[in-house]
């Protein structure tokens, strides 16, 4: 039986559509117990992490900020004022779950209430990674989340990504604005700031920021092409199922709006949210005020 097991396992990780998905969802480093390394190993992590959106272009100047839960409750994470793609591992600091400092010779920054707070609403996450990728960050800007169900292996990985209202980074109110979407997403448009994402490490965090980057690319291209075919409520019900069959733990609160599914038409019904049938009555008043002038 043993040997069995061992084929069956062999023959799925060579599976092409298999290994695809377990390195896309950043499964090969949660197989590893992130709870062995060190302070160390994850001070070389951060500043990995750090280059690495810096050379994608997801922060320019001193944006964006990097932490990582320690296995002491502490968090170890990117000071203010500092490139993230030239930091180095005796720059960074760590703080308590108060954000009082409690290593380091930097500044603290000053979103880490945002930070603070994703790890009280998720027990289950140890890394956040917050950066402005330009596309992304343009659609928060317009007031518009990536809600439309465009792409598979987004809706299986978020859901969606939806947009938290506008807070004034460094306050209370940029944790309040993100507080309702915490405990059902891993990835939120922050309007008129950037992206936050989170996960299981570091490595899985910075993965879900390039998701979020590339599913707004794909969005944007849908719009210049003037044509948006989107995943039908069946097939996005598929995609749920199959979370559950990869691996897939993290929570997702799906709504009437998240994800946007494919409007299907049954026996010449319409069916209108309340807010689209007041604004076609609106719009048909405003038409019919026009013409009486």
């Amino acid at each position: 039986m043993g040997a069995f097991c061992a084929t069956v396992r062999k023959k799925l990780i060579e599976s092409r559509f298999f290994l695809g998905l377990f390195d896309d969802y950043g499964w090969s480093r949660l197989s590893s117990d992130s709870t062995m390394k060190t302070v160390e190993q994850y001070r070389s992590d951060i500043v990995e992490i750090g280059r690495r959106v810096y050379r994608l272009g997801y922060v320019a100047a001193y944006d964006g900020n990097i932490s990582i839960r320690l296995t002491d409750g502490n968090i170890l994470c990117t000071p203010s004022a500092i490139s993230k793609g030239y930091m180095s591992e005796s720059e960074l600091v760590i703080v308590d779950t108060d954000g009082k400092m409690v290593e380091g010779s930097r500044k603290v920054s000053s979103e880490i209430a945002m930070h603070l707070l994703i790890y009280k609403l998720r027990p289950d996450v140890h890394a956040v990674v917050h950066a402005h990728p330009p596309c992304a960050t343009g659609y928060a800007a317009a007031g518009m989340p990536l809600n439309k169900a465009l792409v598979a292996e987004v809706v299986m990985t978020f859901g969606c990504i939806p947009l938290a209202p506008y807070g004034t980074t460094g306050t209370p109110e940029l944790t309040e604005a993100i507080r309702p979407f915490v405990p059902s997403y891993d990835g939120i448009l922050l309007a008129n700031h950037g992206v936050v994402t989170y996960g299981q490490d570091v490595y899985q965090a910075h993965c879900k920021m390039e998701t979020v980057e590339h599913f707004a690319r794909i969005s944007l291209t849908t719009r210049i092409l003037g044509k948006e075919v989107l995943l039908s409520s069946d097939d996005v019900s598929k995609l749920l199922v199959a979370r559950e069959k990869y691996g897939i733990k993290a929570p997702v609160k799906i709504s009437e709006t998240c994800p946007t599914v494919q409007f299907q038409e049954a026996d010449g019904t319409i069916t209108l949210t309340k807010q689209e049938l007041v604004d076609i009555i609106q719009a048909a008043l405003e038409r019919l005020t026009q013409h009486s002038h």
